[in-house]
This record gives structure tokens, sequence and C-alpha cells, in this order.
């Protein structure tokens, strides 16, 4: 059961209690899913607890804290975290930052982490009920009060920094005054500029760019594939399991370990089967190739691939492609197809800052990091203007 941490405090003559849970099956599902941007997919109750349920975050090191305040019986505000005995699968890199500190003879874990396990997709990690406290002020009172029971917890628990992952840059920034450093770093996303097909999007390129893309696709389409974008409930579990065996292979083939089971894919097909998606390629009606997808209202998310032979250029055709058919037909505005990956850029993803947050409990290096995180930025910002003077698209745009 949730354990109080904080005095109560008020918001409108209201009592607030501020408390935390090790698992999400604690918390209401409706209570949860009404905090935040309900349609950003992977803070909903079914994704976050489906990782819990599933094996998917303690045999790698994330061991869940969520933080929450009730205003009398209502849950308001909240945030994911877990607490880190290593940097797997958060996509913000500080190995520099735990060799500095084994260099001094301290310990940089264990840490705690407000993040997406495995998913470096930007969007709230500051969960607020929004209906219910339109205000702003109200809000970011709400996120300085989590900050203030979160730092007070690693301080208890003897934890040597909080870092705020893929959150946006206006609420990071609001946040300065609670010792919260910024960094950066590029991404390659997509922008839907009302497309009316995928012609019409390549005649947005350069002669070059768009010449390469079709002869990518048309190398696909010599082959006698069926490639398919598929919701979550026209997916059997066979399917799901097929799909896993691909991803799984990937990593196999690389000497990792696949962090997301079998069973965590059915949960999402089976939970969130609207805003979970694959592209499927069948050779001779077996699956071949995979890619799983997410939803939002506005957004599409390339989170996985799987193949399990060589297709050349199926990768960009599940992968980027197809995506991009799908976001010209649902109408939606971005396309994050996952981190890194500069060969995007020539394929219409153009890059995009994403930002995290970091308090660091030591005040020595809570100066040095500060100091390496404006040189840094520096860099950052020279790489993205230079990765702009390459942009695919016709000068004038």
């Amino acid at each position: 059961m949730p354990k109080n941490i904080s005095m109560p405090r008020n918001l409108n003559n209201v009592e607030l209690r501020v408390s935390v849970t090790h698992s999400l099956g604690d918390v209401p599902v409706a209570d949860w899913d009404a905090l935040g941007d309900t349609s950003y997919p992977f803070t909903r109750h079914c994704f976050l607890h489906g990782l819990e349920l599933h094996d998917c975050l303690e045999p790698f090191g994330w061991h869940p804290v969520y933080f929450l305040i009730h205003r009398a019986r209502q849950l308001v505000a909240a945030i994911p975290c877990y607490i880190k005995t290593n940097s797997y699968g958060e996509l913000v890199f500080d190995h520099a930052w735990v060799n500095a500190y084994q260099r001094s003879g301290l310990d940089y874990y264990p840490k705690l982490v407000s993040a997406i396990p495995y998913t470096p997709a930007t969007g709230d990690r500051f969960l607020l009920n929004y209906k219910l406290l339109p205000d702003e002020e109200d809000q970011q009172w709400l996120r300085e009060t989590l900050c203030r029971a979160i730092q007070g917890f690693c301080v208890d628990q003897d934890l040597s920094s909080w870092h705020i992952l893929f959150e946006r840059e206006p609420v990071l920034e609001a946040l300065v005054d609670r010792d919260i450093m910024l960094r950066s770093d590029v991404q390659f996303h997509w922008q839907n500029h009302n497309y009316s097909d995928f012609a019409d999007f390549l005649g947005h390129l350069s002669s070059r760019k768009r010449k390469n893309i079709n002869k990518e696709r048309r190398s696909v389409a010599t082959r006698e594939l069926e490639i398919t974008m598929q919701s979550g409930e026209t997916i059997s579990a066979d399917e799901w399991q097929r799909i896993h065996d691909l991803y799984a292979g990937i990593y196999q083939r690389k000497y990792g370990t696949a962090t997301l089971t079998p069973a965590f894919f059915r949960h999402l097909g089976e939970n969130m089967p609207q805003q979970t998606l694959a592209t499927i390629a069948r050779e001779h009606g077996e699956m071949v190739a995979a890619s799983l997808f997410f939803r939002s209202d506005t957004h599409l998310y390339g989170r996985v691939w799987g193949c399990d032979q060589y297709f050349r250029h199926l990768h960009f055709e599940c992968c980027y492609y197809q995506g991009i058919d799908y976001c010209i037909a649902e109408n939606l505005q971005c396309f994050d197809p996952g981190a890194q990956g500069e060969h995007k850029l020539s394929r219409g993803f153009l890059p995009t800052r994403t930002w995290s947050g970091h308090w660091i409990a030591n005040a020595q290096f809570r100066e040095a990091i500060g100091q390496f995180l404006g040189q840094e930025q520096r860099y950052i910002q020279s790489y993205q203007e230079e990765l702009l003077d390459h942009s695919p698209y016709k000068a004038a745009e």
C-alpha cells in the first residue's frame, strides 16, 4: 500500500497527502489514467503496470517507486520513478559521471530515475489531473511539491541523484530553482505538413533524396512480400509470440538480452489494442519481419524491430515509410521513430531536441556536472545546426 512520506500540505484549502507505492497495482486504473496527457501511451496504467507484471523491470535493475499526491481522496498528481543500480535502458548516457564518482571513491549507484523504461519518447513525466486543476500556478506548485518530496526521498535513501528523462523543456526550465539542471540531445522526427499522401511528401524533398526513397521502396516491392500495418486487436497470440521472437533474435545475434517479454507484448495487444500497432512483413504467408509502434492522438512512436533474414531496405520500409504512410492517412502530426540514427535525416526526419533534467545530491559534483552540461549544450546546438544544413527538403522549406 502507498506509504506517506511528507507532511500534509494545502491546495485551495484542501489537505494534500504525498505518498509512495512500489506497484501500480495499488493505484486504481481510472485514477491513474486521468493524469497527464491521456492519449500518450507510455504513461498509461496498462503500459507501466504491464512492465511490472510481465518481468520487464527488476531483472534489469528497474525498481519502481511511484510518487503520488492526493487532494482529500482524489489522486491529482504523480510521477513514475525507478531506483536504478545501473544505467541500462535509459538512453540518456551518464557513464562519464559514473566514472567520475568512482575515481572520487563515491557511489553513483543507486540513483533515482523518472522515465519510461526502454522508451526514449518525449512526454509528461510529471502527471497532473489537468481537468481538476486547470490553473497553471497550481500545476507548477504540484510539480515543485513532487520535487521536494523526491529530493527528500533521495537524501533519506542515500541515492546519489535524480534524473528526469525525456520530459518537455518548459517543464524542466520551470524547475531550475529546485536545482534541476537541463541536458539536451538530438533525435530525428518526421513532421506532417498536411501531406495528402506519400507522393506529396516526396514532392517536398530534394530530387536526390526523393529518387533514393523511391528506389528503396521499389526494391522491397520486387520481393514477394505482403506488408501490412495492423492494430493490436487484429494480432493473435501466436502472432505476438512470433513478433517477440523476431525482436529477441536481434539481441541474440548481437549478444544482448531482450528486455520486453512475450507476455508483455500480448498484454499490450489485449489491453491497448487501439494504441498498439505492428507493421508485419510476410513471405508466402510466413511472418519474416515486424516493427512495433504506439500512437497517441497526435504522434506515432516507433519502438522495436525484428527480422530473421536479410531483405534489402526492408528495415526502412517497415520502420519508417510505413509509419509515414500511417501518419498521413491518420492525420497524425509527428512520427518519432526512436533514438539515434543519422541515416534517418535523408529519409525526411529532421533533428529535434530532446530534454532531461538532473538533480545531483553532492554539491561539488552538482557544480562539476553543471559545467560539463554547459559545454555539452554548446556542442549539441552546433551539431543540430550542422545537421539542418543538410536537410533533405527543398531549400525553400
